[in-house]
């Protein structure tokens, strides 16, 4: 079986260091990005299973990042899921129609994280 890898791309370092360590617990294969043109870069080298973006990253924001993911033919497997303070119905709306798995509001708990997390590695799994 293939570790699930993941990338996280999100700029502030404590929620950073948090979804490292749960991801690494849980058995996955993480990478981190501080900023969207690093986690573009980690992404075109790893062709991750699972991309956490922060909408707020500097450089390429979150929502261009996850453009980026849908227009390439090598990731149509990828799975993207916002992790955001921008919490309007609107963010959320944009978020999905270009093209996230999930949209989840910060803060979150870091339980129903896993939980949605795993069951998106199990989706993942199949292909």
């Amino acid at each position: 079986m293939c570790m699930i890898k993941v990338v996280i791309a999100e700029d502030e370092p404590s929620i950073l260091l948090s979804l490292e360590f749960l991801m690494k617990k849980a058995g996955y294969q993480v990478y981190i990005a501080r900023d969207g043109a690093e986690a573009r870069d980690i992404i075109d080298r790893e062709l991750p299973h699972i991309v956490l973006l922060d909408i707020m990253i500097p450089g390429m924001n979150g929502y261009e990042v996850c453009q980026y993911i849908r227009s390439s033919p090598t990731l149509t497997n990828t799975r993207v899921v916002f992790l955001s303070a921008k919490n309007k119905d609107s963010d959320r709306e944009y978020g999905y129609q270009i093209g996230a798995d999930l949209y989840i509001p910060k803060p979150f708990s870091t339980r129903d994280l896993m939980t949605k997390i795993n069951m998106l590695a199990v989706s993942v799994r199949q292909f």
